[in-house]
């Protein structure tokens, strides 16, 4: 009974942290969107009319004038606005594409073509980071722990159970690369007419939250994405993210295993740090 009112508890607590999770991205990209686009219809608007302004003075092109130009484009390009294509190209502030930036900011992945550019939406972003990237870890270790019960902890010595261990985390390991790390770059590569390898290696960039910002889903101008393409993608990386912080986990459990079961004076050494650890944390809350 005691242990059925501890999954309940343990459940709601990942439920709360879920709907916690994607409630703050949905309020971000509801107040980034409010923000940023029309800062970048602005900025859209303003390069439109400098290109055809060049158009229609420059017949003869000469050097100061292919300098002014230049940093036209290099200044579009800081504030968002693709240079190439028209004023009707889709927005980088759409419901979408914000909700995919609140993703890339509680993730730290940053991927650098896109920041907010008036100073209402750097100071929300500086703040809305302060408090989602906990949350967000908040979340991943939750998940991870969920899956970690899911899949079972295997304390026992025995052979035919630990074997049972072994099928389990390949099986989950197997389809989680598959769910997030092979079938994702297929849709990519098929969406955004990218080779596999550079599907693969952008789902690889983006995970491991390195995020050079080389590539990154729904940017091209000449192509027409479905509106939630963004946000599939924002909450494709929320996931992935859990399950490879639990694949890490297992890594290290793994480990130690693999270590105690070579060197078996490392368990009792352990057991014996930790209580020295938690007896040291005794005295100081006594005191």
């Amino acid at each position: 009974m005691a242990w059925f009112h501890l999954a309940r508890v343990k459940v709601n607590w990942t439920a709360l942290l879920i709907l916690a999770h994607f409630t703050y991205l949905l309020i971000g990209a509801i107040i980034f969107q409010i923000l940023e686009r029309e800062a970048e219809s602005n900025n859209r608007n303003h390069f439109q009319l400098e290109k055809l302004h060049f158009l229609a003075n420059y017949t003869c092109l000469d050097g100061p004038a292919l300098e002014k130009f230049v940093q036209v484009i290099l200044y579009a390009w800081e504030k968002g606005v693709n240079p190439s294509g028209n004023s009707t190209n889709p927005s980088n502030w759409d419901f979408s594409s914000s909700f995919f930036f609140a993703g890339t900011v509680v993730t730290t992945i940053g991927y650098g073509n896109l920041s907010p550019s008036t100073v209402s939406g750097q100071v929300f972003c500086v703040f809305y980071a302060l408090c989602g990237i906990p949350l967000n870890l908040a979340f991943l270790k939750q998940m991870g722990k969920c899956l970690t019960i899911h899949l079972g902890r295997l304390e026992t010595g025995m052979v035919a159970v630990k074997a049972v261990e072994a099928l389990a985390v390949s099986l989950f390991f197997i389809t989680g690369s598959l769910l997030f790390l092979v079938i994702p770059p297929l849709l990519f590569s098929y969406v955004e007419s990218w080779t596999f390898g550079e599907a693969f290696y952008f789902a690889f960039i983006t995970l491991s939250t390195i995020g050079f910002g080389d590539y990154v889903v729904g940017t091209d101008p000449g192509k027409e994405y479905i509106s939630l393409y963004r946000c599939l993608a924002g909450i494709w990386i929320i996931f992935a993210l859990a399950w490879l912080a639990l694949i890490l986990n297992m890594g290290v459990r793994i480990m130690e295993n693999l270590v105690i079961l070579t060197h078996p004076g490392f368990k009792k050494h352990k057991e014996e740090d930790e209580e020295v650890s938690s007896s040291k944390l005794e005295v100081t809350s006594k005191i």
